[in-house]
């Protein structure tokens, strides 16, 4: 008797999903494979850098890179600084790609370049050490939940902590913007340079929210004049207007909630000091159109889900907005 053919089942396609790797992508290398005798001045692999294994469950405490989702393609038509070429390429930071090039390691069609502030243009060949490098095109979004009492920097000569002393991330993976030591809350880091400078773009007016405990109760007349902004917060700075609603106080104090459209040093913390409300707690909660989930653990990561990354890219990154 003919049989007919079953249909797959829509578990085991899923599963098959889960399980397959990229190989390709795996295989291909952002440089070309330097000899073994290439000894110290080879260019580091991205394996290297970023480590080995895969991330275990939704939050990881060592987060690893995330697979690339939605490439954004960078515009050289105006040419790129060479730092931040190399640095988008994922061998290092900007500040590591300006001493090789100050160490001549670093040659643009074929001529050792030896100033920091050449821009490549497209169609150059660059190389360091010799090896020809290529330009990134799969990056890494994380989303970290960071915890009160971690600097947001790769080096702090007073030996505090670090945010990346417990992530296993590549170098030129960076914080876009920053939190102070003192603030907890969402943080997000990736290696798309061109991301990043759309979101820290002055003109961006990108929100970020807040959630703040302060000392005492604000009054209503207080919240206005928050609302209003246009005061002085100290060093030469005046306060934007925000929106800012209160969520609970007791007879000690206030808990609100603040969403800011700049992100200037310690500028909620100045701001509610200078109305006389110190703040006591302050949380990030929002940047833009990532927000952060609740029973997400303080000092865990993940990646940013693929929906995330589109709705950042769309609502931020527009082709005639120069985010120089």
């Amino acid at each position: 008797m003919k049989q007919t053919k079953k249909p797959t089942r829509q578990p085991e396609q899923k599963r098959n999903t889960r399980a397959s790797k990229p190989t390709e992508q795996k295989g291909k290398s952002r440089v070309s494979k330097p000899s073994e005798q290439h000894g110290k001045g080879r260019v580091p692999k991205a394996t290297e850098l970023r480590g080995k294994g895969r991330p275990q469950g939704k939050y990881q405490n060592k987060s690893k890179p995330a697979k690339n989702l939605d490439p954004v393609v960078v515009d050289l038509s105006s040419g790129e600084r060479i730092n931040r070429y190399l640095s988008s390429c994922g061998l290092c930071s900007r500040r590591e790609a300006d001493r090789w090039v100050e160490a001549g390691r670093v040659s643009v069609n074929n001529e050792i370049c030896k100033e920091p502030g050449i821009k490549i243009q497209p169609g150059d060949i660059v190389c360091v050490d010799g090896e020809p490098v290529l330009q990134q095109t799969n990056f890494t979004y994380l989303l970290l939940n960071k915890p009160k009492g971690q600097l947001c920097s790769r080096r702090d000569d007073k030996g505090r902590p670090l945010i990346y002393d417990t992530l296993d991330v590549a170098p030129n993976v960076q914080s876009i913007g920053r939190l102070d030591m003192d603030t907890e809350g969402l943080l997000i880091l990736t290696d798309d340079g061109n991301l990043t400078r759309a979101l820290t773009h002055p003109g961006a007016k990108v929100p970020r929210e807040y959630r703040v405990r302060v000392a005492g109760q604000v009054s209503l007349e207080t919240l206005e004049k928050l609302r209003r902004g246009g005061f002085d917060i100290g060093e030469g700075d005046k306060c934007d207007g925000w929106e800012v609603s209160v969520n609970s106080e007791t007879k000690g104090h206030t808990w609100l909630t603040v969403v800011i459209l700049r992100g200037r040093w310690r500028e909620v913390r100045r701001t509610f000091e200078a109305v006389g409300h110190p703040v006591r707690r302050l949380m990030r909660i929002r940047f833009g159109t990532v927000k952060l989930e609740e029973g997400m653990p303080l000092g865990s990561t993940r990646k940013l889900n693929k929906n995330e990354i589109k709705r950042l890219r769309t609502s931020y990154i527009k082709d005639d907005q120069d985010t120089e």
